[in-house]
């Protein structure tokens, strides 16, 4: 009897770390934008069509998490968005509604990407010591804000898609140099950056973030390891193509399951969408990514890429340095992957990734 007990003792401790790494999974979306969205008059609504605060209404779809980017100084090219006092204002919404906050910094004003990391402007001139102390500072700062309003993020993100680097051009990976000197710069940067975040946010996850999820990327996060780079959990960008998602939601899920055997830390998609050109098939394809997601060990979550723009709303600098407002009331969907409906209700393929049933008459 005491044999057959010790087996069922033994075989909950198998299963009980599996069921807490599922129910731990972030289901969330990044609505970086909502502020200034609400800013132009748009408003969110419930499946009864009445208006609700963005906030809540993820956490009424079966959200649990929402990211949030932070620029430097983005008042010196765009506007006060995403800037110190608006992740602010959002996280203290998110802490309310009972979401976990997922934290992505940039370090720059505006996006970063692997096509561009650039400095923000007040950095611009900074030597490398300088600008590694102020990338610290910005980063200190914004999060003992949190702090200091009881909101600590679950995650936090050092740097948006660091497939080149960061805060180029110091930061920037030279990839015609030897490996050791290659990477110098920046795991310099981004190590500076993790013990940042620890140093205020012990218990954070933080989070190496690289873009093309379907393509294997185990040789980065190696040559990143063996020079000395720290992570605690591999972000990944995926945005499935019209015609190859099949394939590529599977090469996806497998190269998760990869890096996660290959480097014993959680992966999660930091950023996900579909064309939303077409609703039914945004969510055929979102369900067959959260399928084969599901069955990957270690995958720790998923966010949808600002799925509450609707209406043909449009943030108003391009990304080429042009300007253009759109109030959102009319028009094509323009930014091309949001996945409420036209009339600012939640799409299907939201309720795919907070894996909750589309309510009957909401379709």
């Amino acid at each position: 009897m005491r044999t057959f007990i010790t087996l069922i003792l033994a075989a909950l401790v198998c299963i009980m770390p599996l069921a807490a790494q599922t129910q731990a999974r972030a289901l969330g979306a990044d609505i970086s934008w909502c502020t200034e969205m609400e800013a132009d008059g748009m408003q969110f609504y419930n499946t009864d069509g009445q208006p609700t605060d963005i906030f809540v209404l993820l956490r009424q779809i079966g959200m649990n998490a929402v990211r949030l980017r932070v620029w430097a100084n983005p008042e010196q090219r765009y506007g006060a968005w995403s800037d110190r006092a608006d992740v602010l204002a959002k996280a203290r919404r998110a802490k309310a509604a009972g979401l976990d906050v997922l934290l992505a910094f940039h370090y720059s004003d505006y996006f970063a990407d692997p096509g561009k990391q650039t400095k923000p402007q007040t950095w611009a001139t900074l030597p490398f010591d300088d600008l590694k102390a102020a990338m610290v500072a910005h980063t200190v700062d914004m999060l003992q804000a949190l702090r200091n309003d009881g909101i600590e993020p679950r995650w936090v993100q050092i740097g948006n898609e660091t497939t080149s680097g960061l805060l180029w051009p110091e930061g920037r990976i030279r990839w015609n140099e030897p490996d050791s000197v290659r990477w110098l710069n920046y795991i310099v940067l981004s190590n500076a950056a993790y013990d940042a975040v620890k140093s205020v946010c012990p218990n954070a996850y933080v989070i190496v973030h690289h873009d093309m999820g379907r393509i294997d990327q185990t040789w980065y996060y190696t040559a990143f390891s063996k020079y000395g780079g720290k992570f605690d959990m591999i972000g990944i960008t995926h945005y499935p193509d019209w015609d190859k998602w099949g394939e590529q939601n599977t090469l996806v899920a497998n190269y998760l399951r990869k890096m996660h055997t290959t480097f014993r830390v959680p992966v999660m998609i930091v950023e996900t969408a579909y064309s939303n050109w077409d609703e039914p098939r945004a969510a055929m394809v979102m369900r067959d990514f959260a399928q084969k997601l599901s069955r990957a060990p270690g995958y720790a979550g998923i966010f949808y890429w600002e799925p509450e723009v609707y209406g043909g709303w449009e943030h108003w600098l391009r990304d080429d340095g042009t300007s253009q407002h759109n109030t959102g009331t009319r028009g094509a969907k323009v930014s091309g992957y949001g996945a409420f409906t036209p009339d600012g209700r939640p799409a299907e393929a939201l309720y795919v990734i907070s894996g909750q049933p589309v309510p009957s008459g909401s379709r």
